[in-house]
C-alpha cells in the first residue's frame, strides 16, 4: 500500500517530536503492510513552509529508517493566498514527489467563493488538487454538491483511514461513506501524526474497504491511485457502489444533516 498523507517529519509541525517517534511511525506502517510513504508536514499559517528544514529531517529520517518503507518529499498545503500564491507560481514545489498532485487542507472557518477558480488556475499550472480529509471538515460536509462539481473539475478527494474505522466521529465516518457510495474518493491515507494515537496504518481500513465493496475498490484507493500520484499518472474513478453490508447508508447521511 502507498500512503500519500503522513506528519512523520519530526519537530515540523503537529507530527512526531523527535526522531525517534518518526522512525516508530515508520515502523508501524512497514508492519503493517505500506511500502511508500509521502512526508507531507503542514504548510499553513501556524505552521510555515520550510523547506530546507523539511529537506534535513527527511535526510534525517531516510538515514535512520532505510527504505523501508520508501519515503517520498510532498507538503499538506493550506488553502490561504499566500500559498496558493506560491504554489502557482512553483507548481512543484509542494506537489507530491515534485509531479503535480497537491494535497490541498481547506480552513475549518471559511471556503472562499472564489475556490472553484483557483482550482481552475492550479490545473492550468499542471497541478492535480488532492482534496484531504473533507468528512472531517464540518464546512465541506455541507457542500456535497460542490465537492462533486470540483472533483468533475478535475480536483480529487483524499479520505482518512481513520475515519472509516470511527476514529472521527459518528458524522466524519457517515461523509465518507457517502462520498465512497458515490464514487468521489480517489485516495485513502493515514494523516498520521504519531505510532500510537493516530498512526500511519492503513491495513485495517483496506480490510474495510475489502469487506464492503469489494477489493478492486481497495485495490483502486490503497495501491493503484497513489502509486500514480508518486509519478504524476492520471489516476481512475469508481463508479458509485452498493455496500455489501448494512452500514452508514447514504439515506442515514441524509437524514443526519
Amino acid at each position: 500500500m502507498v500512503d500519500i498523507h503522513a506528519h512523520i517529519l519530526h519537530g515540523l509541525d503537529d507530527g512526531p517530536r523527535e526522531l525517534a517517534e518518526s522512525v516508530a511511525m515508520l515502523q508501524v506502517a512497514a508492519q503493517t503492510g505500506t511500502t511508500d510513504i509521502v512526508a507531507t508536514p503542514h504548510a499553513s499559517l501556524q505552521f510555515p513552509y520550510h523547506p530546507e528544514a523539511a529537506a534535513a529531517r527527511l535526510a534525517q529520517l531516510r538515514a535512520a529508517a532505510g527504505d523501508s518503507p520508501r519515503i517520498h518529499a510532498g507538503w499538506d498545503l493550506q488553502l490561504h493566498f499566500e500559498n496558493i500564491r506560491a504554489a502557482l507560481a512553483h507548481p512543484e514545489r509542494f506537489s507530491i514527489n515534485g509531479k503535480g498532485y497537491l494535497l490541498v487542507e481547506f480552513p475549518e472557518m471559511m471556503i472562499a467563493r472564489n475556490i472553484h477558480e483557483v482550482f481552475s488556475q492550479m490545473r492550468k499550472a499542471g497541478l492535480t488538487p488532492i482534496i484531504t480529509h473533507p468528512e472531517r471538515n464540518w464546512l465541506l460536509r455541507e457542500r456535497l454538491q460542490e465537492l462533486e462539481a470540483w472533483v468533475g473539475q478535475g480536483c480529487t478527494v483524499q479520505v482518512t483511514a481513520q475515519s472509516l474505522l470511527g476514529r472521527f466521529g459518528r458524522d466524519a465516518r457517515a461523509f465518507a461513506v457517502a462520498l465512497m457510495e458515490r464514487g468521489l474518493v480517489h485516495f485513502i491515507a493515514s494523516d498520521a501524526h504519531d505510532p500510537e494515537d493516530r498512526p500511519p496504518r492503513l491495513d485495517e481500513a483496506w480490510q474495510w474497504v475489502a469487506r464492503r465493496y469489494g477489493t478492486e475498490y481497495a485495490f483502486l484507493l490503497f495501491e493503484e491511485n497513489p502509486k500514480a500520484a508518486l509519478v504524476g499518472e492520471a489516476v481512475r474513478t469508481f463508479p458509485a457502489v452498493r455496500k455489501r453490508a448494512r452500514f452508514w447508508p447514504l439515506a442515514w447521511w441524509k437524514r443526519a444533516r
